[in-house]
């Protein structure tokens, strides 16, 4: 049984791997990555600096999705994130579920 678990749990895992990198590519495609690195601070934080931030946040994904959609200021400096209109709400929720990952 134990045995089984541990299949399915890679299994899970190498399934997972082609949402996480297509995740990555919707990030390019919708323009996420024109302010924000995965390991850097561009215009806005990294996405490891915000993973770091609300590790153990239960409510983080479903407050940053808002702000993805809305925009935001004053949580990482005076530089304000513009509103994405243009990401629908399940991939407001599938990007910070991906930037969290890191």
């Amino acid at each position: 049984m134990k045995k089984q678990l541990i299949g399915l749990s890679v299994l899970a895992a190498v399934a997972a791997a082609p949402a996480m990198a297509d995740t990555g590519a919707m990030a390019q495609m919708k323009g996420c990555m024109g302010c924000h690195k995965v390991d850097a601070k561009l215009v806005g934080p990294s996405y490891q600096e915000v993973a770091a931030k609300y590790k153990g946040d239960a409510g983080a994904v479903e407050m940053l999705a808002a702000k993805v959609k809305a925009g935001g200021s004053g949580v990482w400096g005076p530089i304000p994130m513009p509103p994405n209109a243009h990401v629908s709400d399940a991939e407001a929720t599938q990007l910070v579920e991906w930037i969290l990952s890191h």
